[in-house]
């Protein structure tokens, strides 16, 4: 979780720049790319950015396309899933030119190779990759084969093609009608069989941590399928779908569109389901604490079994020294306060500042304690934000 809150508070930095033309730019190198193409695909671009017109947009994008390129030859290969980077000119001050590169690894891996030169740096693809709370399996498949995959945030995974060896539906010479029937029945067991076995180990394999399966293809198949119970009891259908495909490019594709309502309300109602047991124990002073000063407290007891944080909280941890007596001291601050005087009347110092959200995560992550994110735009999610500090806890006991 820690690494994902890292990302989320990149992404907000970097949803903030704006170049003054299109000089920001973007850079996707999936996993199994070529550095050294993508070094000669910057050089083609720093090429023709020769042709800008304005000389200053030329420059900034040229300065920032050397530095993609120096930054790129410490790598021999990209990371496991990917890596983003992006560079670009972040003054405000066209005069003063100050050339900034970021970089992360997603958190799921990347699938293309993009490169986009805007006034706003490309963040869509790892936005989607955060969006969703919740993972799936998804199943599209006829009586002839069947194509199981899992999706988390925006990225699908294709886990595994089942076919299906049920004999064709013509007579078969020196063999009874019932008795060829009743081999194409078993043949169909033994289909479903296999596609439900392999559904349980794509479960097993996410330490059964998936939220449901949605399930898709044209005719009675799928129906047929869900029926023949070959499914762990703790795999939830979560809705049938009919399609017109079963492979993993449209099949899939068209799944996701006919099930969006379903998915996006289920992220809603997770959400909504853990705000109302968080407010549910606050009303009768129960099981819960809030406010950043409390839910530390009670980490640092190990008294916690679930962290909550807002996507919108701001914490610092810093620390200032007084110039008149020397004493150091820190402070917890919100959003951008920050403290001017000393007791004693000296000015204090900023001489360290850490993200004190990020430290209360890491915290969850070492005891293994889950940290859910909750969204700030939700009616919730303000709620919590603006009432509790975007900061706040289940506890284990009183």
């Amino acid at each position: 979780m820690k690494k994902e809150y890292e990302i989320m508070r990149e992404l907000k930095r970097l949803k903030t720049v704006r170049g003054s033309g299109t000089e920001l730019i973007t850079i996707y190198v999936p996993t199994g790319f070529s550095i050294a193409d993508e070094i000669s695909k910057l050089r083609t671009e720093y090429g023709q950015a020769s042709n800008i017109k304005s000389k200053t947009t030329r420059l900034n994008v040229q300065g920032a396309i050397e530095k993609l390129i120096q930054y790129l030859k410490l790598y021999r290969e990209p990371p496991k899933n990917g890596m983003a980077v992006f560079c670009g000119n972040i003054s405000s001050s066209q005069a003063n030119p100050d050339i900034e590169l970021f970089s992360m690894e997603p958190p799921h891996p990347i699938k293309v190779n993009i490169y986009r030169c805007d006034s706003t740096f490309l963040l869509e693809p790892i936005e989607g990759m955060l969006e969703a709370k919740e993972a799936y399996v998804l199943l599209v498949m006829d009586g002839r084969e069947a194509t199981i995959a899992t999706l988390r945030g925006t990225h699908v995974t294709q886990e595994k093609r089942v076919r299906s060896f049920a004999h064709a539906k013509v007579r078969k010479g020196g063999q009874s009608a019932a008795r060829y029937e009743r081999a194409i029945s078993e043949s169909i067991d033994d289909y479903y069989k296999e596609v439900g076995d392999s559904i349980n180990k794509v479960y097993e394999k996410y330490g059964n941590r998936l939220n449901g399966l949605i399930v898709g293809g044209p005719g009675p198949a799928k129906e047929n399928f869900v029926r023949a119970k070959t499914l762990d009891y703790r795999v939830k259908v979560m809705g049938i779908f009919d399609t017109g495909y079963t492979d993993e490019t449209m099949g899939i594709n068209e799944l996701l569109e006919r099930s969006k309502e379903v998915l996006t309300e289920q992220a809603v109602v997770q959400e909504r389901k853990i705000m109302e047991r968080f407010l549910g124990e606050v009303a009768r002073s129960g099981l819960v604490a809030s406010g950043y000063e409390s839910v530390k407290a009670a980490l640092d007891e190990g008294n916690v079994s679930r962290l909550l944080v807002s996507d919108a909280a701001e914490y610092s941890n810093v620390r200032y020294k007084c110039s008149a007596c020397g004493t150091e001291l820190s402070a917890i601050e919100k959003g951008a306060t920050r403290r001017d005087k000393h007791e004693c009347g000296g000015k204090l110092d900023q001489i360290g500042v850490k993200d004190a959200v990020d430290e209360l995560i890491e915290e969850a992550d070492r005891q293994g304690i889950e940290t859910v994110f909750v969204s700030a735009e939700s009616q919730y999610g303000k709620e919590f934000h603006e009432g509790f500090g975007g900061i706040g806890a289940m506890l284990r006991h009183r």
